[in-house]
């Protein structure tokens, strides 16, 4: 076993999250010393609140959420969308990733809202989360219940599709046809 695979185990808020939550089911990695617990859909909301919220984890700052689409990824996934949550304690300069694996119910092809592809919001718990939420809600199509204003963010709202879907066409769908070609000679 080497050093990085023992810190993996070792990770302190691995076996605080365990033990806080012993009837769940949690899978843990670490990579380039960057720990991260996969957690499932149904208990995100909890286990984000008590990695906030225990005196000895204190992850007091959400920096950053996306999305990841694993459409032909070469290893095998537990989904095929994940979320990503990077959370900071400033106590300890401390880093420590939660994913969420998602699959899709639905063909994923258009604009449908996919039962299969909800999550809770963390927004309550850390509000500065609310446009990363939007922003994976606008580019990969997954919902956030509980979000207080989950709407498009860098799209329209009559946008056909979520463009950072992998199936999602390279040159787009059509949505660039209309618009007027500028040159040197036009301006």
């Amino acid at each position: 076993m080497t050093t990085s695979e023992k810190q993996a185990i070792d990770h302190p808020t691995f076996a605080l999250v365990k033990a806080a939550f012993p009837s769940s089911t949690f899978q843990a990695t670490q990579f380039r010393d960057q720990p991260t617990l996969i957690v499932e859909p149904a208990d995100l909301h909890k286990v984000m609140s008590f990695l906030k919220n225990d005196e000895n984890c204190t992850y007091d700052f959400c920096s950053d959420v996306t999305g990841v689409d694993y459409l032909d990824y070469p290893a095998k996934t537990q989904g095929r969308f994940a979320v990503i949550y990077n959370l900071c304690s400033y106590s300890r300069t401390d880093r420590f990733f939660v994913k969420v694996f998602l699959d899709p119910s639905l063909p994923t092809d258009g604009i449908e809202n996919d039962p299969a592809l909800v999550v809770d919001s963390v927004c309550d718990l850390w509000p500065g989360v609310e446009w990363p939420e939007r922003e994976v809600f606008d580019m990969y199509g997954i919902r956030f219940t509980n979000h207080p204003d989950l709407r498009r963010i860098l799209l329209w709202e009559d946008y056909p599709a979520h463009p950072l879907r992998k199936d999602y066409p390279l040159r787009g769908r059509g949505e660039r046809e209309n618009y007027r070609i500028v040159d040197r000679t036009s301006s």
